[in-house]
């Protein structure tokens, strides 16, 4: 195995987990803040959608991915509103929320398959770029995935270290305690659904502006469901998120270097790897309930109405 080789796969496996360390990130905040959001597939959908059909009509990915984060945020709101103004089952409107987003997304894109748009641009680092081995595997990327690197660091910082970082987490834990010593709980939970749904809204235009500069039905093809389970695998932590998103990326490019190096195993079996992968890691990570317990935010999945 050449080092073009290896430089080629390690550098596939940043872009295709990029979407992911996105995703999964909005969801850990959102999560934190003590609200589960089950409909990141739809707003990941309609982040593509809306970020390539930008993309195309004005030929701005700029305009383009802020069309994403809008679409997301946008469809967030939605969510929200049902679940922390209404009251209705996180859930159960989750779940409403991705099949609304996916069937819009197919009506919204009806006329855009098969279209393309030129896809984001690398970055090209004087000296840095041409390093050998160190400067194709480093400084050629996007500016989306040092991006997303730096916004798991604010993340894990904020939570960590900020004030607004240990009110939303207080919020999580213990929405009446904190509501009692005057925490504005609904509205924290609000900016948190919104910053997780604007950052899947832009995960999902990376897959269709950068990934596979193209518009296609249900090209997340499960991508929002591996987010949720990966705030799991990551114990709600900023880290982990990259760990697990990176997992998945490089066992998602795994199968397309396999069937390139014609590997004597069928394609579907291949196909299936990546979400093989998930599920083993996620029956490892459960083996220990302690592990789940220490770190899950108390409330979660609870709605809160202040008395």
């Amino acid at each position: 195995m050449n080092s073009d080789y290896v430089i080629a796969f390690l550098a596939s496996t940043a872009g295709a987990a990029t979407p992911l360390v996105l995703a999964s990130t909005g969801e850990l905040v959102a999560e934190r803040s003590g609200v589960l959001n089950l409909g990141l597939e739809g707003i990941m959908l309609v982040g593509a959608v809306a970020g390539f059909s930008v993309t195309l009509h004005t030929g701005s990915l700029g305009l383009g991915l802020l069309a994403a984060l809008a679409a997301g945020m946008a469809l967030a709101l939605v969510f929200a509103f049902l679940v922390l103004t209404l009251q209705t089952n996180q859930v159960a409107t989750g779940l409403a929320l991705t099949l609304f987003g996916i069937g819009l997304s197919a009506f919204l894109g009806r006329d855009l398959v098969g279209q393309t748009v030129t896809p984001l641009p690398r970055l090209d680092l004087p000296i840095l770029s041409d390093l050998p081995f160190v400067g194709p595997l480093l400084f050629r990327f996007d500016g989306v995935v040092y991006g997303s690197l730096a916004l798991v660091a604010i993340v894990a910082w904020l939570l960590a270290k900020s004030r607004i970082g240990l009110q939303i987490r207080a919020v999580g834990e213990a929405p009446h305690s904190a509501h009692a010593i005057g925490m504005p709980v609904v509205r924290l939970r609000y900016a948190s659904v919104l910053f997780g749904g604007a950052l899947a809204g832009l995960g999902g235009a990376y897959l269709s502006l950068a990934l596979t500069p193209m518009w296609a039905e249900g090209m997340t093809a499960g991508r929002g469901w591996i987010a949720l389970a990966q705030v799991v695998f990551a114990t709600w932590k900023p880290r982990g998120v990259v760990l697990g998103a990176y997992l998945f990326g490089g066992v998602t490019v795994l199968q397309f270097h396999g069937q390139g190096l014609g590997l004597a195993v069928p394609s579907e079996f291949l196909s299936m790897l990546p979400y093989l992968a998930t599920i083993v890691v996620l029956v490892i990570i459960c083996r220990n309930p302690q592990t789940i317990l220490l770190n899950k935010p108390m409330s979660l999945g609870q709605n809160f109405r202040a008395d």
